[in-house]
């Protein structure tokens, strides 16, 4: 054999040395895509683009991603974010909805009731992890907690009208003297059907009386506050809804300006200035998003997954706050705190 050829072949008999297998070797990681479908919980307020995926900033986008990587999903590695939000306009999700569903995700994570619907009437298909839902089952979104059926599974909202109770009871216990709370809520959505007549319920056993206060859009917030001051209303319970979270520091100011001490949904208002709040631990429940993911992603049907309700929750007070209303909390109530702002 002549060298040349000699050469050649030792070339070629290396190649097939060092070539990788067609099978039983290591293969490529796998690449998911995933649609994120919410209001605005996670969009920084200065970024209002409606497709941009925030990694950092927001205490419920961490903990998302955080659960995520626990699973060993890392965005932006071997996992792909779609994200859409609706930016306050509900009645966007459903064309945001369609827009993920022809991007063909593995699965559609959607945040709130509305969202969740959406992506529902989207497809019958894809798997769907919901999260902030008030009674799916009511809704529609599945059949049963412990069987939910259909293509929708996840982890629920805090327990409604029930959860209102609780918050009133505390308020009334900050404040033992009010009579007359104002409750504002979100009127561009749907309502608990239980809303009315069993948190009437809870107010008349805490001799309270509810004088509601809806608004559908940021324009008449001042209106609705002005409104409170003329009824002379002695304090806010602010029912719990997505639309509020960009304007949340509008919100704390006009009650601050209004004297009137208030309970809110999510901890994050009392950080920002809010007298109290009592809810689930929401970092947790978003943390708890990656256990769904990973169970579908390696096959689990949502209809076999059975949804979660919350179990930890947390109360928060500012006392600074406080201070500047002149209240004194109730030492019984400072020490039931899991947060205490000085």
């Amino acid at each position: 054999m002549k060298p040349r050829k000699i050469a050649l072949s030792v070339i070629l008999a290396f190649a097939l040395l060092v070539a990788p297998l067609p099978s039983g070797g290591q293969q490529p990681a796998k690449v998911y895509r995933m649609g994120f479908l919410s209001g605005n919980l996670f969009a920084p307020t200065e970024d209002t683009h409606p497709q941009k995926c925030p990694m950092t900033g927001n205490p419920l986008w961490q903990a998302f991603v955080e659960g995520l990587r626990e699973y060993g999903y890392i965005p932006g590695q071997n996992l792909v974010i779609e994200c859409r939000w609706t930016e306050g306009r509900e009645e966007r999700a459903p064309a945001l909805a369609a827009g993920l569903v022809g991007l063909k995700p593995d699965l559609i994570v959607a945040t709130s009731t509305t969202k969740v619907q959406a992506a529902k009437q989207a497809t019958s298909t894809i798997p769907i992890v919901m999260v902030g839902v008030v009674d799916p089952v009511g809704r529609g979104l599945v059949a049963s907690l412990a069987h939910p059926g259909g293509n929708v599974t996840g982890l629920t909202a805090t327990v409604g009208v029930e959860i209102l109770g609780k918050r009133l009871q505390l308020l009334k216990e900050a404040v033992p003297k009010v009579s007359r709370v104002a409750v504002l809520y979100y009127s561009g959505g749907q309502p608990d059907p239980r809303f009315g007549s069993e948190m009437e319920a809870a107010a008349r056993a805490l001799d309270v009386t509810r004088q509601l206060y809806g608004v559908g859009k940021p324009e008449e917030l001042e209106g609705a506050f002005a409104a409170m001051t003329k009824e002379r209303a002695e304090a806010l319970l602010v029912d719990p809804h997505p639309f509020w979270w960009p304007h949340r520091q509008r919100i704390i100011d006009l009650a601050a300006q209004s004297r009137l001490p208030a309970m809110y949904h999510d901890s994050e208002f009392v950080k920002a200035g809010g007298l109290m709040a009592y809810d689930a631990n929401n970092p947790a429940i978003f943390r708890r998003l990656g256990f769904y993911v990973d169970k579908i992603l390696k096959g689990v049907k949502p209809a076999d997954l059975p949804v979660e309700q919350p179990t930890k929750f947390e109360l928060v007070i500012n006392l600074k706050t406080a201070k500047a209303l002149g209240l004194t909390i109730p030492q019984s109530l400072l020490i039931r705190a899991d947060e205490v702002i000085q």
